[in-house]
């Protein structure tokens, strides 16, 4: 699998990168995907913690915090970079949570799980469901043709960074089909795991709630 830029960009590249996808969340489904399916779970008011774990900048929770007044986000990844405009921020390893069992609500990855082989993915899934309390949302791509080309085809709308227009195709050729994902999530130990194909986003998403 070939590498994504952004896993070691320098800091201003890095930086535009992460506003582009901010603009790719809000525009093309990101946001909306996890606001219906914490809907699934919490009702609006309703205090739950909430750890996004690969948050980049962040804007995962901050969108689901505007619609979840009760929730309470922690941010982490691996770059402090990332990290540096977000709210509750933790800088750490997704393979070591540092977190004990069971200690948030809801953890939560997006456009996260793609960078890994399919037995990093389980243990990773593994691990966000030893620190879950009521459950685990994932959101990634969905590999298809029309998401490939997406990106390239709008740069003369969008002027993507070529950073983005490296890393996207990468990502969707890495990406899942819904069954993929659920088989991962049931090898990670997930008994309950009910997925869903999102269009037009391209993208897949599971909830798995724990008893």
């Amino acid at each position: 699998m070939e590498p994504e830029l952004l896993d070691d960009a320098p800091p201003e590249p890095t930086r535009q990168n992460l506003r582009e996808l901010v603009t790719i969340n809000r525009l093309l489904g990101g946001h909306r995907i996890l606001l219906d399916r914490l809907g699934e779970l919490f009702a609006r008011d309703q205090p739950f913690t909430f750890l996004d774990i690969g948050a980049a900048s962040g804007d995962m929770a901050e969108a689901a915090h505007k619609r979840f007044s009760g929730l309470k986000a922690i941010n982490l990844d691996r770059r402090a970079l990332h990290l540096e405009a977000t709210a509750s921020p933790v800088c750490g390893d997704a393979f070591q949570l540092p977190f004990a069992d069971r200690s948030v609500d809801v953890t939560h990855c997006s456009l996260f799980l793609h960078h890994f082989t399919n037995e990093q993915v389980v243990a990773l899934i593994a691990e966000m469901y030893r620190v879950a309390r009521r459950a685990v949302i994932v959101q990634d791509l969905e590999r298809h043709p029309l998401p490939y080309y997406f990106l390239p085809a709008t740069s003369w709308l969008f002027r993507w960074s070529d950073l983005v227009l490296h890393d996207g195709p990468i990502s969707v050729e890495a990406a899942f089909q819904a069954d993929e994902l659920q088989a991962l999530a049931r090898q990670a130990g997930l008994a309950e795991v009910q997925v869903r194909t999102h269009r037009p986003a391209f993208r897949v998403s599971f909830v798995a709630r724990r008893g």
